[in-house]
């Protein structure tokens, strides 16, 4: 090869070498850039269908939240350690309902949705069928229980509180026990059950406006 090609290919090499790292450098930005905001997606889809946001996938021993701040979703912290469930596993997907807002820490109207296992961070169109009332160390806390607004996706045949009721007397009793066991530390009382248009209500109450 004649030396002007030889120099040619070494200053291309050279050129090729110093753009990837740049080239990978301006895809982690855009990746980092890309981090979706959860917490105001609107709380209805196109499709007028309740949104939940997971969190918490069923089956998890170890809770976790979205950070808003770094748009990750990330253990749960008690006294600087990572919050684990010293009962059984989760028994369903815990979450949010997006754009709500119930204290000043901006935290979402709870939601847990009966289905399979969903990671965190997989937005869900879904339907109430009821709203448990907890007391946790003397305060009220509401979760609405909801399931997969898609027929395909349901692994129980309700769609209202009337039907989940009639059907699931057993799941009602489970996810009751669960959350009377489930930590110790909060002191947590079952308060009662109310239906999904309580829980609509809910939704209403706490969407940011």
């Amino acid at each position: 090869m004649h030396l002007p090609l030889l120099i040619f290919a070494s200053i291309n090499q050279s050129l090729r070498n110093m753009i990837r790292p740049t080239l990978y450098f301006l895809l982690l930005l855009t990746l980092a850039s890309c981090k979706t905001d959860y917490t105001s997606l609107p709380t209805y889809s196109p499709n007028k269908q309740l949104q939940a946001v997971i969190e918490t996938p069923a089956g998890n021993t170890r809770r976790l939240v979205y950070n808003k701040e770094s748009q990750d979703f990330v253990p749960d912290l008690n006294a600087g350690l990572e919050r684990e469930v010293g009962f059984l596993p989760y028994p369903g997907n815990l979450g949010f309902i997006p754009s709500t807002e119930i204290d000043k820490n901006g935290k979402g109207l709870e939601v847990l949705v009966l289905a399979e296992r969903r990671e965190p961070g997989t937005e869900m169109e879904v339907i109430p069928v009821g709203l448990m009332q907890l007391e946790n160390n003397g305060e009220l806390r509401h979760i609405v229980v909801a399931v997969p607004s898609r027929p395909s996706e349901r692994r129980i045949d309700a769609i209202n509180y009337e039907s989940f009721s009639k059907n699931y007397p057993g799941a009602k009793a489970i996810l009751q026990i669960w959350f009377s066991n489930y930590n110790k530390s909060a002191n947590t009382k079952f308060v009662g059950w109310r239906d999904e248009k309580f829980a609509e209500k809910e939704v209403q109450r706490w969407m940011r406006l």
